[in-house]
Parts: C-alpha cells; sequence; structure tokens
C-alpha cells in the first residue's frame, strides 16, 4: 500500500515550503506590495546587468545538484513503495 509512504512525502514536503515561507515573512520579502504592482510598467532599465562571480556559479551549481537529489528521492520513494506494496 502506498499511503503511509506518500502522506510522509507530502508531510515533508509541507513542512519544508512552510519553512520557506516562514523565513521570506521573517525577512521582509512581502513588505513594499505598493511598488511591486508597478514594476512591470518601466521602461527604462537599472543599468547593466551584474556579471557572474565564482559564488553566483557555484550557487547555480548547488540548486541544481538540490533539484536532481529531489527528483532522486521521488524517484526512490516511488521505487520502494511499488517494491513493498505486495
Amino acid at each position: 500500500m502506498y499511503f503511509p509512504y506518500f502522506v510522509v512525502y507530502i508531510a515533508v514536503g509541507l513542512a519544508i515550503s512552510v519553512a520557506a515561507f516562514a523565513w521570506a515573512m521573517a525577512n521582509g520579502q512581502f513588505q513594499d506590495q505598493q511598488r511591486a504592482r508597478f514594476l512591470p510598467l518601466r521602461g527604462e532599465a537599472d543599468g547593466p546587468p551584474p556579471k557572474a562571480t565564482p559564488f553566483g556559479r557555484w550557487e547555480i551549481f548547488g540548486l541544481f545538484f538540490l533539484a536532481v537529489a529531489g527528483l532522486g528521492a521521488s524517484a526512490a520513494v516511488l521505487a520502494y513503495a511499488l517494491y513493498f506494496s505486495k
């Protein structure tokens, strides 16, 4: 039966989502809502885009690794549930 495995999987995902939302609220990510509605209407650019730094590259690799690890964990949970569902 798949049910216990998916309940744990959903609970972990929900806990991570709530933690990310709490972090965003604590760091003021949602404070300036009035300014956000006018951002698409701005015509001029702020300036040239920032150059890539070695830290930025490592950050991209880290995020890619986390995405691949998450997909791998999802596949592992699904394979485990299918294998032991007899």
